[in-house]
């Protein structure tokens, strides 16, 4: 039985799977689905690359991909695989899911470009909240591997950034 959809609309579905610990982002703006195959019965098989190795939201990514895939015309499995090679990077990102983070409160990472992170490390830090750039970093380690604290000298409000990774 041919299937009624393709691996671009499968990609576009993923479209509604947000990251557990920002749901105002989806894993597709995060830039953590990678391939994604699908056979003549209805088999498909998704790569997501993790933002970082240990992240405890993974069982639930995992479980809503299949759910959300699962609704798909067609699909009759989903098979995830988390993968590290390619590795993730901050600059997987894309633009509307910068847009997203900053909605959020979080800053997102600077792009890198292959750069080197000390360089990264000393470019000024926007507010999410005010736009001011008297930033100052509080604590590398943030509620995830993947962000640092940071404070508002203008607002005065803690936030999120993400980590050039």
């Amino acid at each position: 039985m041919p299937t009624m959809t393709t691996a671009n609309s499968l990609r576009a579905a993923l479209a509604e799977v947000v990251d557990p610990e920002i749901p105002t982002v989806s894993i597709l703006d995060m830039g953590m689905v990678g391939e994604i195959q699908l056979d003549e019965s209805g088999l498909v098989d998704v790569e997501i690359l993790p933002t970082f190795s240990g992240c405890p939201a993974l069982p639930i990514i995992a479980e809503n991909v299949r759910g959300r895939l699962a609704r798909e015309p067609g699909v009759r499995d989903v098979q995830v695989r988390f993968v590290f090679d390619p590795i993730w990077t901050s600059d997987r990102i894309t633009d509307q899911g910068r847009a997203h983070l900053l909605e959020f409160g979080i800053a997102p990472a600077p792009l890198t470009r292959g750069r080197s992170l000390p360089m990264i490390h000393k470019q000024t830090v926007v507010c999410p909240f005010c736009g001011s750039t008297r930033t100052t970093m509080e604590n590398l380690f943030g509620p995830t591997p993947c962000r640092s604290i940071y404070r508002c000298a203008e607002c005065r409000n803690p936030f999120e950034r993400f980590k050039a990774l």
